[in-house]
């Protein structure tokens, strides 16, 4: 009987859940065993782990979060930890592990690959930001919750008359912000992709104001730059190197009150966009990955990842997701920008 293992890496986010219920489900059917490793590669390395079967996934596909735990744990930050993932797989008589998450997560599995290790990926991240795959799972809640967000922020603003800025999850791609932005009605947009001039926003604002418009909402990504500011608040890193965001918002608040005189408050969106019940498209998603991820290990396509093109779930080699990130095109900005102000 083979043996597969699954962990979930990186930030949490809505359907991570049902990728692992379709992974159970699915490899059950070809009378496989399948071990949950917890806290994501951290339970590899550790070797801290759960066995999962139908019984331990029903009831999850509805739920937020990840039943096995997650972390941001590099395993190429100690040389050591090869081995004992190695040795994990070696203990646990492992044919092959799915790994499920974003740029960091996949981008250790190609390199375990590389070390010839039997992994194959699941693509993650609600910042829709990796190559090779049309959407992410995640993604459609958290751009959900941030447009009702933005719906309730209009109501307030309007009464007060006031600027409300809003900060969303982010770091280098505005994908969130943007469809979220658009699907709320925000006035202005600014994601990391585009940096935009402080006096073409203050301008903006007045000319609402000009018109009659006495309130305006602006929808802005964690990790967005204005062309001569940056919001990088300290330099404390996370297990792969990234700078920990964060400030943007208030930041950017005080210098449009500043600069139009207009009372100007913020909204820090957080966590609040990673957690609760996963959308209908992220359930289905999330569900249609899981099985093909073990379909790929049936197939011994290792080194790959389950992919969204138009309709169809296909692979892609792991690489091809993780050698770039997949932006905001300038094409899809330009548009948006028709909505400002």
């Amino acid at each position: 009987m083979q043996v597969i293992g699954v962990l979930t890496g990186g930030g949490d986010c809505p359907g991570l859940n049902a990728v692992i219920r379709a992974v159970v489900k699915r490899a059950e059917l070809e009378g496989w065993q399948v071990l949950g490793f917890k806290n994501g590669w951290k339970g590899l390395i550790e070797n801290e782990k759960v066995s999962l079967d139908s019984r331990m996934v029903s009831g999850i596909l509805p739920k937020g979060g990840t039943i096995l735990g997650t972390s941001r744990t590099n395993v190429f930050k100690d040389p050591g930890n090869i081995a004992r993932v190695k040795d994990t797989f070696s203990k646990n008589s492992l044919n092959a592990l799915v790994a499920i998450g974003g740029e960091d997560t996949l981008g250790v599995a190609a390199k375990l690959h590389k070390e010839g290790i039997h992994v194959v990926g699941v693509p993650k991240t609600i910042d829709n930001d990796l190559n090779a795959t049309d959407y992410t799972f995640g993604f459609d809640t958290a751009m959900n919750v941030v447009m009702e967000c933005i719906d309730r922020l209009h109501s307030t603003a309007e009464s007060h008359n006031r600027v409300i800025v809003v900060e969303v999850m982010g770091r280098h791609a505005g994908w969130i912000t943007l469809e979220a932005g658009l699907a709320g009605g925000a006035d202005i947009i600014l994601i990391p992709e585009f940096p935009i001039d402080l006096d073409e926003v203050c301008g903006l604002i007045k000319k609402r104001h000009d018109r009659g418009k006495s309130f305006s909402i602006i929808a802005v990504a964690e990790g967005a730059k204005l062309a001569s500011h940056e919001f990088l608040q300290g330099a404390k890193l996370d297990e792969f190197g990234h700078v920990m965001l964060g400030g943007i918002g208030n930041a950017l608040a005080k210098l449009i009150e500043e600069r139009t005189g207009y009372e100007t408050r913020v909204t820090v969106l957080g966590h609040i966009q990673r957690g609760g019940s996963p959308t209908a498209f992220d359930r289905m998603l999330g569900t249609r990955f899981g099985v093909k991820a073990v379909e790929l290990i049936k197939e011994g396509k290792f080194g790959h990842m389950a992919s969204l093109t138009g309709n169809k779930i296909i692979s892609v080699p792991l690489e091809s997701a993780v050698n770039s990130l997949k932006l905001v095109p300038k094409e899809m900005y330009e548009m948006a920008k028709v909505f400002f102000g």
